[in-house]
């Protein structure tokens, strides 16, 4: 069945790719394991020049990429630019630290010698959205190679281009053949992969309901996943908040890529006494978006990535108003081509309604009043999400107590919006998944953690 990409400025076709079949696959799923094992005896120092090298290229063909996932999935080429810089980032950091992360620990036992070694599993399968289109594959990508794995990516379809684009990299930095491959398949193909003997661990980002397919077939097959699943972020913002500072940060979070993100700020739970200047703010701050073509200098936020991406979210907007929520901004579909939406703001939310426990994948803003902290708290996890969250206050002791200890979610900042970063773990729990990527911890999500002790 063909694949189909997709501008969604225009709604015209790019390119329509030809799936592969199942044989194809079994072929190429053979050559990447032959490559990983020659790939598992090279040393650190070895593949860090290469990640390295990988990085540069990267930055060499940063315009190359912006255009490609502007083309793509409508992402601003300033934005597009930035997520490939983020990628070249977290080439380096693993570079570099890999080899430290991976080193073997001793542990004194009666054993003469007892230590635990970190060992690479064989092909890491990555199932992976069309959101961060390098990103995401990134950094899955970059930590179980370094850690002496190869990679087989399934990619959201809409961005072929990219997914290819990506295998390229790999290759034009010398990584050996058929080490990293990207596969053109679609859905039905899935779980024939995961039940593949060569495959060996499944790692997901991507909704819920796809993690629960992709975790119960991975289940009966005896794989280990990492789950990084859908959120409903919570922004907790407490009386004595900065609000000069809040407001653009929530703007920022909430309308980052075209709203179409996991960590993306989606619900705002405003103590009441601050309610109505939070709202009049973030509405004059959300009125200062330039909607337009993402090759355009000036715009500031693209199309939605599909046209029924943007169907269901005007649905759920459309729903929670029926339900009482008030539109403080936008909630209507403009005309002509393309899967544009405009920055929307509901307010006086509550339970029952869509925008209260639903995750809205676009740029709508859902602000939830509360009468104090404890009520704000009690909103923020009353979700079957647990990826992120925010809380905004001026008593630092008082955030850092709520961000650690009462709120359930896997990334807490207090005065910041949530964001990935190489050094610190990401994912979340409950709804959101589980496993951690990135830092130490991620790259150790795809190894044999193995006791070694030597008696005489």
């Amino acid at each position: 069945m063909p694949l189909q990409s997709i501008n969604p400025s225009s709604n015209e076709v790019i390119k329509i790719y030809e799936e592969i079949s199942f044989d194809e696959i079994q072929i190429k799923l053979q050559a990447a394991e032959n490559a990983h094992q020659a790939w598992r005896k090279t040393a650190f120092s070895h593949r860090a020049g290469l990640m390295k090298k990988a990085g540069q290229i990267l930055l060499k063909r940063k315009e190359e990429f912006a255009k490609l996932i502007a083309l793509e999935m409508g992402k601003p080429l300033k934005q597009g630019a930035l997520e490939i810089e983020k990628c070249a980032l977290v080439c380096d950091y693993y570079a570099e630290n890999a080899e430290k992360f991976l080193s073997p620990e001793e542990v004194k036992t009666e054993a003469l010698k007892s230590y635990v070694s970190f060992e690479p599993i064989g092909i890491v399968l990555a199932i992976m959205p069309w959101n961060f289109p390098f990103w995401q594959v990134f950094r899955f990508a970059v930590p179980a190679l370094m850690a002496g794995n190869a990679g087989v990516l399934k990619h959201a379809f809409n961005v072929s281009g990219c997914a290819l684009a990506i295998e390229d990299v790999f290759a034009e930095a010398g990584f050996p053949v058929h080490l990293f491959v990207t596969l053109l398949c679609d859905i039905p193909q899935i779980p024939k992969l995961i039940e593949h003997p060569l495959i060996k661990a499944i790692t997901l980002t991507g909704s819920t309901r796809a993690g629960q397919t992709v975790a119960a077939q991975s289940g009966r097959a005896i794989k280990k996943t990492v789950l990084e699943l859908g959120g409903s972020d919570a922004f907790l913002i407490l009386e004595d908040a900065d609000l000069d500072k809040t407001v653009t940060l929530a703007c920022a979070s909430r309308l980052l890529n075209a709203g179409q993100s996991c960590i993306c700020a989606k619900r705002f739970i405003v103590v009441k006494s601050i309610q109505k200047e939070f709202e009049q703010r973030l509405s004059t701050e959300m009125n200062k978006v330039v909607l337009g073509d993402p090759f355009e200098a000036a715009t500031t936020m693209g199309p939605m990535a599909r046209m029924d991406l943007r169907e269901a979210l005007h649905r759920q907007v459309t729903e929670s108003i029926l339900k009482g929520a008030k539109l403080l901004l936008g909630g209507k579909i403009p005309g002509g081509k393309g899967a544009y939406y405009p920055p929307t703001i509901l307010t006086e939310v509550k339970k029952g309604m869509p925008a209260y426990s639903e995750e809205l994948f676009g740029p709508v803003a859902t602000i939830i009043p509360v009468e104090d902290e404890e009520e704000a708290i009690f909103v923020a996890n009353d979700t079957e999400f647990g990826l992120g969250a925010a809380v905004f206050t001026q008593d630092l002791k008082r955030g850092e107590e709520i961000a650690q200890k009462r709120l359930e979610a896997g990334c807490c900042y207090v005065n910041n919006m949530v964001r990935s970063d190489p050094r610190l773990p990401f994912g979340g729990i409950k709804g959101s998944g589980y496993g951690r990527e990135l830092s130490h911890f991620g790259i150790r999500e795809f190894v044999n953690i193995k006791t070694v002790c030597i008696h005489k």
